[in-house]
C-alpha cells in the first residue's frame, strides 16, 4: 500500500492513500482497529477512493442482486445496507477508540456527519441531515453515507462523500435502502477541490470536532 502524507492540521496521523482495492483496505482497517484496541498502535485517519465495488452490511448478500451488478458485491462487517464505492468518491476511514474517548456510538455518527457538513459548508455548499436517516443530504439527494463497525470499543469503516461518481453505479441499487437519489459535489460546485485536497480539508474538520469533546 502506498502512503501519501497530506499536509493537514490534525491531532492524529492522516494519510491520503489514493486508489485502493476495497477488500485489502478493509483488512487494513480491521488490523489497525485490533491494534488500537490492544494499545499497540495509535488512532489514525486514512482517506482513499476505491476500485468499483458494491458493499453490504452484516445482513447478508442478495444473490439475485449480485447477478445483476457490473462490479463485485462484498459482504462486510459494517452496519447499513447496500451501497457503491468507487472512482470519484472519497472514503474517510478513521480508526478511533470511542471507549477511550468516552463517545457513544450515536454521538459518533453525528460527529462524522457534522465533519462532512462543516467541510462542505466551508466551500459554500448547503447540506443537512434528515431525521431518522444517517448521512448528509444536498437538496433531494444524498451526498454522503455513513457505515460503521465498533469492535472492542474501537470504531472503523467511516463515511463516503460523492464528488464525481458516474450515475450508472448508483442506478443499479437502492443506495443504503433510502429510495432516494444520490448527488455529486461536482453537480453543485463547478470546480471542486481534487480528492486529496478535499480529503485533507475533511480530516481537519473531523479533527476539530473530535478535539472539542462536544459530542
Amino acid at each position: 500500500m502506498r502512503w501519501t502524507p497530506v499536509s493537514v492540521n490534525t491531532d492524529f496521523p492522516f494519510s491520503w492513500l489514493g486508489r485502493q482495492p476495497y477488500v485489502s483496505m478493509w483488512q487494513k482497517l480491521q488490523q489497525r482497529a485490533a491494534e488500537v484496541a490492544a494499545g499497540t498502535q495509535d488512532e489514525v485517519v486514512w482517506a482513499c477512493e476505491h476500485d468499483p465495488v458494491y458493499t453490504t452490511g452484516r445482513r447478508g448478500i442478495d444473490n439475485r442482486l449480485q447477478a445483476e451488478l457490473s462490479a463485485p458485491l462484498v459482504q462486510t462487517d459494517r452496519g447499513g445496507k447496500t451501497t457503491f464505492h468507487g472512482p470519484g468518491q472519497i472514503m474517510l476511514y478513521p480508526v478511533i477508540s470511542l471507549r477511550r474517548r468516552g463517545i457513544s456510538p450515536r454521538s459518533y455518527v453525528r460527529l462524522l456527519e457534522q465533519s462532512c457538513i462543516d467541510c462542505l459548508k466551508e466551500m459554500g455548499v448547503s447540506v443537512s441531515r434528515r431525521k431518522g436517516l444517517p448521512g448528509v443530504w444536498a437538496g433531494e439527494g444524498k451526498i454522503a453515507a455513513v457505515g460503521l463497525r465498533i469492535s472492542q470499543g474501537v470504531a472503523y469503516h467511516g463515511m463516503a462523500l460523492n464528488v464525481d461518481v458516474a450515475a450508472k453505479w448508483f442506478a443499479a441499487i437502492n443506495a443504503c435502502g433510502t429510495g432516494q437519489a444520490s448527488v455529486n459535489l461536482c453537480s453543485i460546485l463547478a470546480h471542486p477541490p481534487t480528492l486529496d485536497v478535499l480529503a485533507g480539508k475533511w480530516a481537519e474538520c473531523y479533527s476539530r470536532l473530535l478535539g472539542d469533546n462536544s459530542f
